[in-house]
């Protein structure tokens, strides 16, 4: 797909003429119909385009800036070639910026809608549309011939959500599992949902807790794997698969591959891949993650965590995604994160970290971490002090965390 025919579809005046442009094109509005429309000019009017949060704070913007000058015209650009660049980085709060386009874009488009047989993809859209999951919920409806419908997350949490107009394709919705848990513990949150003919679920890993009370209410979820670099979904479950039982990630949309490389690392390749970090190029081919994963039976992916993420404790490894999950199945914990500290006995010494404002039911805690084996429970549970760090993307920093956690330990003692 073009430059020019994206444009067109997403909605941008008739009769602009693109011209290259040395600096590249900032859009950060955090009122969603706003975003879009200067999105949309954007595309149309040529140079690149990069997304940004509008609650960034000066770190974000610092790295935003530096980057933002660094784009110079390339062969691969004035071609039409990687001229998108979307926010990613992980859990580490370093900035990146994943180099997309027309052609990777509609790539994703086509093999979502062919593994879901969707001939229109009308969508709800309640994610930051700087997020790649919230601009490809757009873009999907925009190249099929679907609806959008931008939501405000806040209004529709506290209950004002529209009906929604019958479609013979359906709607469909993607949501973070804190999202999703919200919606469970109200009725009419839960009578929304069911509405959908997909609830698509990530952004993060899910427990097991939450996914069996959204099976046991009958909700369509779709698991799935994916990310910036891959214009969202590379691998998804389908809504009767997750219903019977099944909690894997699924198996690769048409447009994708998926394979185990060395130190089962997961390996990604397809049509939908993006062209390197900006202001940088990739050579073709596949791409390796960071995730480790393995294979099931008829090609279903199980993630297995992080390559970074691995604690070694008393000799022994750990997964800080098992204990996790099985600690925000308590309902004790709105945010925690599992870490291995510096430890002269134990090497790592496994902590699970929490917002300072939270007081848990350690009775309710032991109980569940009783069912893990000896190294796999938690030494210490330690209260953070301060706002509860995050990345420009909104996922956990991380970095930032067991940084924090160790000072706030040293002014402790």
């Amino acid at each position: 797909m073009t430059r020019s025919e994206l444009a067109h579809l997403l909605g941008a005046p008739p009769g602009l003429i693109a011209e290259p442009r040395r600096e590249a094109t900032v859009i950060r509005s955090g009122e969603p119909r706003r975003f879009m429309a200067e999105f949309a000019l954007a595309v149309a009017q040529g140079g690149v385009v990069m997304l940004a949060g509008d609650t960034w704070g000066a770190n974000e913007d610092r790295q935003l800036a530096r980057l933002r000058h660094q784009e110079q015209i390339t062969p691969a650009t004035a071609a039409g070639q990687g001229w998108l660049c979307i926010p990613t980085g992980g859990t580490s709060g370093q900035l990146k910026f994943a180099r997309h386009d027309g052609e990777t874009l509609a790539a994703a488009v086509r093999g979502f809608a062919r593994h879901f047989d969707l001939a229109r993809v009308n969508a709800v859209g309640v994610l930051p549309l700087h997020h790649v999951s919230g601009l490809m919920a757009w873009v999907r409806g925009a190249l099929t011939g679907g609806d959008f419908l931008p939501l405000d997350w806040k209004e529709v949490a506290a209950g004002d959500r529209p009906a929604l107009v019958e479609k013979p394709d359906g709607w469909v919705i993607s949501l973070v599992p804190t999202q999703l848990e919200r919606l469970l513990q109200d009725e009419g949150g839960v009578a929304w949902l069911r509405r959908f003919r997909i609830i698509f679920l990530g952004g993060a890993p899910a427990w097991p807790d939450l996914l069996d009370r959204a099976a046991a209410r009958g909700l369509p979820l779709s698991l799935g794997y994916g990310m910036t670099e891959t214009a969202a979904m590379a691998t998804a479950l389908r809504p009767e698969e997750f219903l019977a039982g099944e909690r894997s990630a699924g198996i690769a949309l048409p447009h994708a591959t998926v394979s185990i490389g060395a130190g089962d690392m997961i390996v990604l390749g397809g049509d939908s891949l993006f062209r390197g970090y900006h202001p940088d190029w990739r050579d073709v081919g596949d791409f390796e993650t960071a995730d480790r994963g393995r294979l099931a039976p008829g090609g279903r992916l199980q993630v297995l965590g992080r390559r970074d993420d691995v604690i070694i404790t008393g000799g022994e490894k750990v997964e800080p995604a098992e204990i996790e999950a099985l600690l925000r199945g308590t309902g004790q914990f709105p945010d925690l994160s599992v870490l291995g500290l510096p430890d002269a006995r134990w090497g790592q010494l496994l902590v699970v970290v929490y917002p300072g404002n939270v007081h848990p039911d350690f009775h309710a805690v032991i109980r569940a971490t009783n069912a893990l084996a000896d190294y796999k429970r938690p030494k210490s549970y330690i209260p953070l002090v301060g706002p509860w760090p995050a990345t420009a993307q909104g996922k956990l920093n991380r970095a930032e965390l067991a940084e924090r956690v160790v000072a706030q330990l040293k002014v402790r003692r």
